[in-house]
């Protein structure tokens, strides 16, 4: 068996030079997504320290928040049953 130099699609005399341009910037495209592939891998397995520390205090000023509406709501559900038991007792 001959072996003779590596083929490659991309050196293919039958290519027009337009075709050989689009199949270059599919080659680089091809690259550019692996780069991102392995950046968003890398990112997901190890979140950054800034983003923990902003998911956390987000997560304190929201129990915070929900605290306060819920006793507000307690608030306005009592005085409601104050003024009705008022109410009803001038009857």
């Amino acid at each position: 068996m001959d072996q003779g130099p590596p083929h490659n699609i991309l050196s293919t005399p039958e290519l027009t030079p337009l075709q050989q341009e689009v199949l270059e910037e599919y080659e680089r495209l091809a690259e550019n997504m692996k780069k991102l592939a392995s950046t968003l891998d890398h990112l997901a397995s190890n979140p950054s320290a800034d983003i923990l520390d902003g998911l956390r205090d987000l997560e304190r000023k929201t129990s915070l928040a929900f605290t306060l509406l819920k006793a507000s709501v307690y608030s306005i559900v009592l005085q409601q049953e104050i003024d009705w038991g008022d109410g009803g007792g001038q009857q």
